[in-house]
């Protein structure tokens, strides 16, 4: 079946519609959002500002009046807030957007209690485990919620508690020695099997299969697989890296190609196999002057239009 747009397209293209109605039918095909839909963005992007703003502002306060403050103020106002947020998560169960705001903003408040009551007793506790409690306290709550910015809240802490973990002890588990790369490792794996896990879950559970949320967590492997394969490069001492490069990348492809359709995740992979490209003509060809810097740019300049084209032939075999 060949999509809305590209009839609409073929009809501009043949004439066939009067130049003077093409506004109008536009707007009537949804290329031009109404008057509603820029309504409905409006409420969602002021819920998402207004609530952000709220939970971030708590925080602030307290840093800035600590020392007016009393101890048993400072935790009368975060914990009523966290009593608060979750009471709006079960008073509007029937607003299921607002509801999971909500209990994010919960999620951020209890992150905000850890530091207070650290920063008030002076446990003497590492800064990884106040990520790594946060994580496993707000668990619960994840998984009741079913709410993927919360996920992505879960999944961003435990990186954080990683790489805490790694400059306070070097190394993580007694195994893997301290260095910028065997952290980088880690992270990639850690990554990239939440990235496959949240893909085999989503086929089963739709609340999960939002797109965003899965291409943060690709970008986020992505980025630090391409540094790897650049330092490959560069260092010429663990060819495997570019090899672990190749493999994430062609099953980027491959998935996201031929099992489910994503042209984000496909821009990914192109923009990262330019960036390795480059670092690698920049190690093999001398720099002689203006000669090399010119067929560096038109090198770029070559990949990133041949992978625009080949975008764009992907975007109009999958609007068919």
């Amino acid at each position: 079946m060949i999509s809305i747009r590209n009839q609409l397209a073929q009809l501009v293209e043949g004439r066939l519609i009067d130049p003077g109605h093409i506004d109008k039918a536009l707007a009537l095909v949804g290329v031009y959002p109404s008057t509603e839909s820029w309504q409905r963005f409006l409420d969602k992007l002021l819920l998402w500002l207004g609530c952000l703003s709220i939970a971030f502002s708590v925080l602030f306060f307290i840093a800035f009046n600590w020392e007016l403050l009393g101890r048993f103020a400072k935790f009368a106002m975060v914990e009523a807030l966290i009593i608060a947020a979750i009471a709006t998560y079960w008073r509007l169960s029937d607003h299921p957007l607002m509801s999971k705001v909500a209990l994010l903003m919960a999620a951020i408040f209890l992150g905000v209690l850890l530091a207070l009551f650290g920063q008030t007793y002076q446990t003497g506790a590492d800064p990884w485990q106040l990520f790594f409690t946060w994580a496993m306290l707000m668990l619960p709550w994840a998984a009741v919620g079913r709410f993927p910015a919360i996920w992505l809240l879960w999944l961003a802490l435990l990186n954080t508690a990683t790489v805490l973990y790694y400059d306070t002890f070097g190394r993580l588990f007694g195994v893997f020695y301290s260095s910028d790369e065997s952290l980088y490792w880690t992270l990639f794996a850690f990554n990239v099997l939440a990235l496959v896990i949240w893909e085999l879950l989503a086929s089963q559970w739709d609340w999960l299969d939002e797109r965003w949320s899965l291409r943060f967590i690709a970008t986020a492997s992505g980025v630090i697989v391409t540094w790897l394969a650049t330092q490959a490069i560069v260092d010429s001492n663990h060819t495997w890296g570019v090899l672990v490069w190749l493999a994430f990348t062609i099953g980027l492809y491959v998935f996201y190609r031929h099992f489910k359709h994503d042209l984000f995740m496909l821009s990914g992979a192109a923009l990262s196999s330019i960036t390795v490209i480059m670092v690698f003509l920049n190690s093999v060809l001398p720099i002689s002057g203006g000669g090399t810097y010119l067929l560096f740019a038109i090198t770029l300049i070559g990949l990133g239009s041949g992978a625009a084209v080949w975008l764009g032939r992907i975007h109009k075999e999958w609007s068919k």
